[in-house]
């Protein structure tokens, strides 16, 4: 072997061991937060060995040469998870500029581009996110480099290209003249049940962790009105169908009511935004048990680009035909009691501030409680990893996070992360150093 491709192999090696957790870790902070109960309890304890949480509760048994890590006067929570996010793009100071740079760089550099995104992310508390759309399989390839601690990210579920009809708000080729592009279309668009079917298949083919599905207009593309559904029943029947037969889940961007309706009734698990749903999809949401995932920050965020001139004209004219409706919408959905799970659709404002979610949850009449519920329990069921993450239990992955005092008296305290560990591996601890455990 040659001597650089050994000292490759000897860093990389070096690099896994040092990822791997300690033997046992004892975690402790004023309080812990119950996410099965919504409660504070305390003192919060977590006894973390081998990746995994083997104890709760000051009363836990404690492997003899643990680690104590103190956290002070703050709360441990399990790690937040993110159900919509795309950090494979992220918005620049000029939309234009994006466009031509997306053009410009090769794959590899467009990959390289995120691991930044990826590592403020978990950072922030985000030890597990839902990676709704990508385009050349990047967010598969980032997957599978942070499950090898190649990379330092959060836990990423997949979906690969949306899958659009052509012209629809995940056809990306939308705007420009026929014929520009080497490809006219996006890998995700297919008109008619059949090609939609095989569409699906080739997601899953290529390492698809689940599907996304534009069942109506958006906001940021340059195509519909935001509310003009974009398949027909038949058309997102066949998709869901051919999605769940393979034990897979179907999150569907909707906006407008009809499309959601559609999307509702063909039995996706979760509608993504939903700003112009009326009373009637919201109410069939609540009789089939589908999934809300309202991005509520994310209309903040755009709106910031928008007073920044960072969006094009006819972006700004859409984002103010779903201004008021939105909130009326999250309202009602709180108020009548559809399942709501967090996602913030980090990528279209900047990485890192998913935890501004939580505040807006809460303005819109969530109490501080659920609100922390939705990035924890209620997403872990959505994402279907409930078995391994969402509280902090004997038996779970160990994924927790630590803020300064009280959420449930301040949720803005989810904003100041300061201790973040995946798997047992603390990757942020701001607070007092580790000392060994008394014999």
């Amino acid at each position: 072997m040659r001597p650089v491709l050994l000292l490759g192999s000897l860093l990389l090696s070096l690099s896994a061991l040092a990822a791997e957790p300690p033997r046992a870790q004892v975690l402790k902070a004023a309080r812990l937060f119950d996410a099965k109960t919504g409660k504070v309890i305390t003192p919060g304890v977590v006894v973390v060995a081998e990746g995994k949480v083997v104890g709760v509760g000051p009363k836990a048994p404690v492997p003899e040469g643990a680690t104590v890590v103190e956290l002070g006067d703050a709360t441990l929570l399990p790690g937040f998870m993110d159900a919509h996010t795309h950090l494979t793009v992220s918005p620049g100071p000029d939309w234009r500029k994006d466009v031509i740079d997306s053009f410009q760089r090769t794959i590899p550099e467009l990959t390289l581009d995120a691991l930044p995104w990826a590592r403020t992310t978990l950072m922030a508390g985000f030890t597990t996110v839902r990676n709704l759309g990508a385009e050349h399989f990047i967010d598969v390839g980032l997957r599978n480099s942070i499950a090898r601690g190649t990379v330092v990210g959060p836990r990423i579920l997949a979906a690969t290209s949306s899958v659009s009809s052509t012209g629809g708000h995940c056809d990306y080729g939308n705007s420009w003249r026929k014929g520009l592009l080497a490809a006219d279309s996006s890998p995700g668009v297919a008109d008619g049940p059949d090609a939609l079917r095989a569409r699906v298949r080739e997601n899953f083919k290529y390492g698809a962790d689940l599907i996304k599905v534009c069942a109506t207009g958006g906001v940021m593309s340059l195509n519909a009105d935001a509310d003009a559904p974009q398949f027909t029943q038949a058309e997102l029947d066949a998709v869901v169908d051919e999605a769940h037969s393979r034990r897979r889940k179907v999150a569907a961007h909707a906006h407008g009511a009809e499309g959601a309706k559609r999307a509702i009734r063909a039995g996706v698990d979760s509608i993504e935004h939903g700003t112009l749903m009326d009373d009637e999809a919201l109410d069939l949401m609540k009789r089939k048990g589908t999934w809300y995932v309202p991005t509520a920050f994310a209309f903040n965020g755009i709106q910031e680009l928008a007073a920044q001139g960072k969006l094009p004209p006819a972006t700004v004219v859409k984002l103010q035909t779903v201004a008021v409706r939105r909130e009326q919408v999250l309202r009602k959905a709180i108020a009548i009691g559809v399942r709501i799970a967090f996602g913030t659709d980090a990528g279209v404002f900047a990485h890192g501030r998913n935890a501004e979610e939580f505040a807006a949850l809460v303005s819109f009449g969530m109490t501080p409680a659920e609100a922390l519920r939705t990035a924890t329990v209620h997403a872990a069921e959505l994402l279907g990893v409930s078995d391994r993450l969402g509280t902090l239990e004997p038996g779970k992955l160990a994924d927790v996070v630590a803020v300064p005092g009280n959420p449930l008296q301040d949720i803005r305290a989810t904003e100041k992360v300061f201790f973040v560990m995946k798997e047992g591996v603390i990757h942020r601890n701001d607070a007092v150093p580790s000392t060994p455990a008394p014999r």
